[in-house]
């Protein structure tokens, strides 16, 4: 069992938690005195970002730009209407091939591998977002702990701070569920009911964004449906979403029932969604996976419903070392569809794992034309300039991106490594911290900042640049460690260093 698998039971039926102690990867913020059981929502996000970071850490997160473009525009065009603005919304995939979605403190939402693969349509597909970002935006957490009462805090705090250790140390999942199993039996028949009446919630309001952002609102039904038939029979495995958000026939009946009352637009998938689903499946799959058997039906171009297959195959034979073979699938398909971008990035994928650098180069700086600022474009391109040996215009066009585009972890890390062969030492240093600020870890964010002072040959503008960023992250730090960092902030560690 791994430590999603861990994760996923426990938040959505605990759904409320909190840790005052050190754990791996940073601090928790404080929520409270006993006089004050709810959590804000600054405190939902920092605790949604720790859980974030060490799955990350535990490299159980998808680092892929095209996925997580596609994720994120899909789910942000849910979120727009989801008529709440108070959240920011994070959506990421996990690398795990069972049937599992979540929603996390503070507007995080994974979706397994393994679910996207299972979904048919885009629209059930949306059906799952809509559903985990109904359970955000009503702030089922926060509820939860409110109802909850003070006296569970510490057996929720328990529960989390295993979770937290199993997933960055790789502690085994027995030892990891030995630990919480005592925490875990005071969320009795009280903490069940609640969690059912947040289903219900989320169904009756995640299928009105469904609906509002133009898809069938028959996807969340539909999807229920196919998660009851990979549950039912004797001996089958039990998906993890249907233990979390268990789905009856009267649960199904209930959703088809409002979706049959609402317009029904007819929505077509987006030529994205067919090619991701097979993107994350193909990735989703372990290094000594047999790649040459995937798709071996996918031989012709004729047919449009194809595309998926054929795209899969095309990845799974740059997987297997034989790029040269799934050049000509992908110029086909790009020769059909020029304005599909996933085309363009993979041939010059495709391109440089054959050691093609020159046409890698022409393929994805035309694409850089016809999309500019497009992420996953300008990630493969950059990396074929790395390759290339320009490092200094890799960072031309990562930096662009960077200045323009929220950038991802991935995305900042990239852009420090191509800075530092640049020869930019310090500003190499600058995305590290950024990095680590988006990751949530301040204090690392800081120590690249000092860092990066220490970088000889610095112009006033850069320095005065440097200084004024490490006063504004030292203003979010708690105010232990703020004292701490004014006071004497000491040597970053070795391994803190952007060689690391």
């Amino acid at each position: 069992m791994r430590a999603t698998r861990i994760i996923l039971p426990l938040l959505l039926t605990i759904h409320g938690t909190t840790v005052q102690a050190q754990l791996p990867g940073g601090d928790l913020p404080d929520i409270g005195t006993p006089a004050s059981t709810t959590l804000s929502l600054q405190d939902e996000y920092k605790i949604g970002l720790m859980i974030v970071r060490n799955l990350r850490d535990a490299g159980q997160i998808v680092e892929d730009p095209e996925i997580n473009e596609y994720l994120q525009t899909l789910g942000m065009s849910l979120g727009s209407n989801a008529q709440e603005g108070a959240h920011r919304f994070t959506f990421f995939a996990v690398k795990d091939s069972g049937i599992n979605a979540f929603a996390l403190p503070g507007g995080f939402i994974g979706l397994n591998a393994g679910l996207v693969k299972a979904t048919r349509t885009e629209s059930e597909l949306a059906g799952v977002l809509a559903h985990e970002i109904a359970h955000v935006t009503q702030r089922h957490i926060a509820r939860s702990v409110q109802s909850a009462g003070r006296a569970n805090l510490a057996s929720m705090a328990a529960i989390l701070a295993a979770i937290l250790i199993g997933a960055t140390t790789g502690m085994p999942s027995d030892v990891v569920m030995g630990t919480v199993t005592a925490a875990q039996g005071l969320a009795a028949q009280q903490q069940i009911n609640f969690t059912r009446a947040n289903e219900a919630e989320a169904d009756r309001v995640g299928i009105g964004i469904l609906a509002a952002a133009g898809f069938d609102p028959a996807g969340m039904p539909d999807f229920f449906w196919t998660l009851q038939q990979h549950g039912g029979g004797a001996g089958r495995n039990i998906p993890d979403l249907l233990r979390t958000h268990p789905v009856t026939s009267e649960r199904i009946a209930e959703t088809r029932d409002r979706a049959n009352r609402m317009d029904r637009p007819r929505h077509e998938d987006s030529t994205g969604y067919a090619l991701i689903r097979e993107r994350l499946a193909v990735q989703s799959l372990p290094p000594e996976a047999n790649f040459r058997d995937l798709y071996h039906n996918a031989q012709s171009a004729d047919l449009p419903s194809n595309n998926g297959e054929l795209y899969g195959r095309s990845l799974a034979l740059m997987r297997s070392d034989a790029p040269e073979q799934a050049i000509p699938i992908l110029q086909d398909m790009l020769a059909r569809r020029p304005d599909v971008t996933l085309y363009h990035a993979a041939l010059g994928q495709a391109y440089l794992a054959a050691g093609r650098i020159d046409a890698a180069r022409a393929t994805l700086e035309k694409a850089m034309g016809l999309f500019p600022r497009s992420v996953p474009v300008t990630m493969r391109y950059a990396e074929t300039l790395m390759r290339d040996g320009d490092p200094k215009q890799a960072h031309i066009v990562l930096l662009d991106l960077f200045n323009n585009v929220p950038p991802t972890p991935e995305q900042a890390r990239y852009t420090a490594l191509a800075a530092n062969a640049a020869g930019d030492v310090a500003d190499a240093y600058y995305y590290m911290s950024e990095y680590h600020v988006i990751s949530g870890n301040l204090s690392l964010a800081i120590d690249q900042l000092r860092l990066a002072q220490a970088v000889p040959g610095l112009n006033a503008v850069q320095r005065e640049r440097f200084d004024a960023r490490i006063r504004e992250l030292q203003e979010y730090l708690p105010k232990g460690k703020r004292a701490r960092e004014i006071a004497g902030p000491g040597n970053p560690r070795p391994d803190d260093r952007l060689s690391s």
